[in-house]
C-alpha cells in the first residue's frame, strides 16, 4: 500500500404457513407466473438471472459527480410538510445538483390532481434553477412489501405514466398491502409487483419515456422484503430494478424533538410481524452506523446479491417529510362541510395537497435532514443531464457518504505489470487468470463546517472482496461466504489536503468484485458473522450513539472482476 500526495482537485398461503414461509417456498414459481404474463422468460433459480447490460467504459477522469437526492416528499404526500420552493432552496444551499419528488400514492395524489399540480411546480422550477435537475417521480407501495422510488425521466408522458402506473400497480391505492395470513395473497401479490416492474421496462421500450428506474427503499425497516422478493423485482426487468436505499432517511430520528425512549436512527423502530420474512434476526430492524442491515453485513444480504453477478446498487437519501426540529406545523386545511378538523388524509384526498406550513415558535416533530445535509448519494454521470444521471444510477456509479463524510471520492480498480486495463464504480474489470490488481483511491477531505459546525474527519477505509459464483440455489439466500474485509486502512492523518491511497490485491484468479467502505472511526467492531469477515463493522442502534453525526461511513459502489 502506498499514500501518496495528489493534486488539488475539484471536489467531485390457504397453506396454514405465515406468509413469508409460504413465500419463501414459492417465490421462484410465482416470479415465473408473472413473468409469462409479461412475455418474459420465468426465472429459474438453477439458471443465471438476467442482469442490466454491463455499463460502458468510461473515463473516471470525465465524469462529473452529482449529489442526488432521489427520495423527496413535499405537501403533495400526505404527511410532509414544506412546499417545494422551501425543499429546493435548502438542496441548493446544501450543494444538491439534482432532485426527485417521489410523493406518496393516494386518492389526493392520482385523482385530485395532485400528481399534476406537482408536475406544472416542477416545470416551473427547472425553468427558474437551470443548474438543478428536478425529477418527478413516485414513491411506489410495492404490493405485498414496502416501498420504492419510481424515477421517470422527464418528458412529456411522465406524469400520465406515473398516473396510470400509480392507479393500476400500486398495493396501497389497491388493496394489496398487507397479505392476509392463511391466504395466497402474498404470491399473487408478487405477481402484481413483479408486472408492475415489467410494465414500467415496456413503457421505455416502446418508447413512451425516455427512462425508469425503480430502487427499494429501506428494505429491512419492517423486514417484509424478503431476499427472494429482491431477486424477483430485479428479475421482472434488472434494467429497470436496479437495487435498494443503502441507508434510509430519516437519520435524526433519535434526536428530534419528539424523540423517546422508542426512537431510533433512521425511524427503525419495529419488530418481527407475521408479515415480515422469519429468515431475518432481531438486529436486522435497526441501522448499523446509519446503514440498513442488508447493505452494513458484510457477507450478507447484499453480497449475496452481488456474489450472483447481479449489478445490484445502493444509494443514500432525506426522506424528506418533516426536518427535525424545524418550528414550522403543517397549515391549516378548509372549514366547513366536507372538511374534517386538523391535517387528516381525508382532507388531503379532498384538496390534493396539505396546506403552507405556518411558522411557531416551538420546536416541531420531525425525524429529518434537508436534502443533502447529512445523506448524500454521488452518481458520476457524463454530463449534467437527467438522461446521464438515470445511465449513471444504472451502470452504477454511485457512491454514498454521510455527514459529508468526505468532499470528494474516486475509486478504480486496475491490472498492474503494464497493463492499462481499469474500472471505476459499477464498471467490470476483465483480466487474464493470474493479473495483479491494485485499487487506488483518491479522497478530497471536508475542510468546511457542516451545518452542525464540525469538520468531519474520514479515519479509515476497508477494503471489501467477494467472489462471484453464480445463482444462489435458494432465493432467500442472504449470505456470501466469500466476502469479506481484506485490508484495513487508517488515514486519520490525512485529512489536510487531497490524498490518495493505492491498495496492492491478490491476483485474479476467479469473477469477483471489490468495494469499498470508510468512516470516521469513532464507533465500530466485531460484524456479525464473526472477526475473520469483518473486524470493523458498524454496530447497531443502540450500541451506537444516538447522535448520527457521531457516527457516520461511506459507501462505494463494486467494481466487479471478470477472469478470461
Amino acid at each position: 500500500m502506498s499514500l501518496d500526495p495528489r493534486p488539488e482537485q475539484p471536489a467531485p398461503t390457504g397453506s396454514g404457513f405465515s406468509r413469508r414461509a409460504f413465500l419463501g417456498a414459492s417465490v421462484a414459481a410465482t416470479v415465473a407466473v408473472g413473468a409469462t404474463a409479461q412475455g418474459l422468460r420465468g426465472a429459474d433459480p438453477a439458471e443465471a438471472a438476467p442482469l442490466p447490460s454491463v455499463a460502458a467504459v468510461v473515463d473516471p477522469a470525465t465524469l462529473s459527480w452529482l449529489v442526488f437526492d432521489h427520495h423527496v416528499h413535499s405537501v403533495y404526500s400526505h404527511d410532509a410538510k414544506y412546499p417545494m420552493t422551501t425543499i429546493l432552496d435548502r438542496a441548493q444551499r446544501f450543494g444538491v445538483d439534482a432532485i426527485a419528488f417521489t410523493e406518496h400514492s393516494n386518492k389526493g395524489h392520482a385523482n385530485v390532481g395532485g400528481v399534476f399540480n406537482a408536475a406544472r411546480e416542477i416545470e416551473i422550477a427547472r425553468a427558474a434553477r437551470p443548474d438543478l435537475l428536478v425529477l418527478q417521480g413516485l414513491e411506489w407501495y410495492i404490493p405485498g412489501a414496502e416501498h420504492a422510488t419510481v424515477l421517470v425521466a422527464p418528458g412529456p408522458a411522465t406524469t400520465r405514466v406515473l398516473r396510470r402506473f400509480e392507479l393500476d400497480h400500486d398495493g396501497k391505492l389497491n388493496g394489496w398491502e398487507k397479505p392476509r395470513p392463511g391466504t395466497d395473497d402474498a404470491a399473487e401479490w408478487l405477481v402484481h409487483a413483479t408486472d408492475a416492474i415489467a410494465w414500467l421496462g415496456a413503457q421505455k421500450s416502446a418508447g413512451v419515456v425516455d427512462d425508469v428506474i425503480v430502487l427499494a427503499n429501506h428494505p429491512s425497516r419492517l423486514g417484509i422484503d424478503s431476499p427472494g422478493e429482491l431477486r424477483a423485482w430485479q428479475d421482472a426487468d434488472p434494467e429497470v430494478f436496479v437495487g435498494m436505499e443503502g441507508a434510509p432517511g430519516a437519520q435524526a430520528g433519535a434526536v428530534a424533538a419528539n424523540a423517546s425512549a422508542r426512537s431510533r436512527r433512521g425511524e427503525y423502530e419495529n419488530a418481527p410481524s407475521e408479515f415480515s420474512f422469519a429468515g431475518y434476526p432481531a438486529e436486522a430492524y435497526l441501522t448499523h452506523g446509519g446503514f440498513d442491515w442488508t447493505t452494513a453485513v458484510v457477507g450478507g444480504v447484499w453480497d449475496s446479491l452481488l456474489s450472483e453477478g447481479r449489478r445490484w446498487w445502493i444509494t443514500s437519501n432525506s426522506d424528506l417529510h418533516l426536518k427535525e426540529s424545524d418550528a414550522t406545523r403543517v397549515g391549516d386545511f378548509p372549514t366547513g362541510a366536507g372538511w374534517e378538523a386538523g391535517a387528516t388524509l381525508a382532507n388531503f384526498d379532498r384538496a390534493g395537497r396539505r396546506p403552507d406550513p405556518v411558522a411557531t415558535a416551538t420546536p416541531q416533530n420531525g425525524a429529518d435532514f434537508w436534502p443533502g445535509e447529512f445523506s448524500r448519494n454521488h452518481v458520476g454521470a457524463v454530463d449534467r443531464s437527467s438522461a446521464a444521471l438515470l445511465d449513471a444510477i444504472r451502470a452504477g456509479r454511485l457512491w454514498v457518504d454521510h455527514g459529508h463524510l468526505v468532499a470528494g471520492l474516486s475509486v478504480v480498480l486496475r491490472a498492474t505489470g503494464g497493463q492499462e486495463a481499469q474500472a471505476t464504480l459499477g464498471g467490470t474489470l476483465t483480466v487474464p487468470r493470474g493479473t495483479a490488481l491494485e485499487l487506488v483511491v483518491d479522497v478530497v477531505p471536508t475542510t468546511t463546517p457542516t451545518s452542525r459546525g464540525t469538520v468531519p474527519r474520514l479515519a479509515h477505509l476497508d477494503v471489501i472482496r467477494g467472489r462471484v459464483t453464480g445463482p444462489a440455489a435458494d432465493r432467500d439466500e442472504q449470505r456470501a461466504p466469500g466476502t469479506r474485509v481484506v485490508e484495513l486502512l487508517d488515514v486519520a492523518d490525512r485529512s489536510a489536503a487531497p490524498f490518495r491511497v493505492v491498495v496492492p490485491l491478490e491476483p485474479a484468479t476467479e469473477d469477483g468484485y471489490v468495494r469499498l467502505r470508510g468512516s470516521d472511526g469513532r464507533v465500530h467492531g466485531v460484524g456479525p458473522l464473526g472477526a475473520e469477515v469483518d473486524p470493523r463493522a458498524p454496530q447497531p442502534y443502540p450500541v451506537a450513539p444516538a447522535d448520527p453525526w457521531a457516527d457516520t461511513w461511506l459507501y462505494a459502489n463494486p467494481i466487479f472482476v471478470r477472469v478470461r
